[in-house]
């Protein structure tokens, strides 16, 4: 996509603005949003994912766990290092830290899950194993509050999913 402006270089800077309930969007290379004045962007603005989780450790919403410094078995990393940097060391980060990150990426995502898009080749199988997640996960909520009908309804679609799978 070209800039709207300049119509020569790339679009990098995609600004939306509502107005009065009116949206409009400009698509602006590097150059013409620092002279539009509308996007103060400078190397020093600009900020990572690791910059805004570093921001929540260190603005007091996530609660940091002072009383025990926790560090990863696979790479070393502590936790109050990482609560300072925003990024993990390894992939089993996730393992010694997540019961401390999880209210952040509940709070960030509105889940702790990822649901994203499925490949198409693998998609039926992974579609058929997202289905009995969230299917368990209103199950235990219906028990939860009660709700046996429901509750039983739930678990005979689950056993017909699980029978899909073996089937499969």
């Amino acid at each position: 996509m070209l800039c709207d402006k300049c119509k020569q270089r790339p679009a990098c800077v995609h600004i939306t603005k509502i107005i009065n309930n009116q949206k409009t969007e400009q698509h602006l290379c590097d150059i013409c949003a620092a002279e539009s004045g509308d996007a103060m962007l400078t190397a020093e603005s600009m900020f990572s994912v690791q910059d805004f989780l570093k921001g929540m450790f260190s603005s007091g919403i996530v609660p940091q766990q002072k009383e025990h410094n926790y560090e990863c078995e696979n790479c070393g990393l502590s936790y109050n290092d990482f609560s300072r940097v925003g990024k993990f060391g390894c992939s089993e980060c996730y393992k010694y830290f997540g019961d401390q990150v999880t209210p952040l990426i509940r709070r960030i995502h509105g889940t702790r899950g990822h649901t994203g898009k499925v490949p198409k080749k693998a998609g039926g199988m992974l579609v058929v194993k997202q289905q009995l997640a969230q299917l368990r996960e209103e199950l235990t909520r219906c028990i939860n509050n009660e709700e046996y009908e429901q509750a039983a309804v739930i678990r005979d679609r689950i056993k017909e999913l699980e029978k899909s799978i073996i089937q499969d």
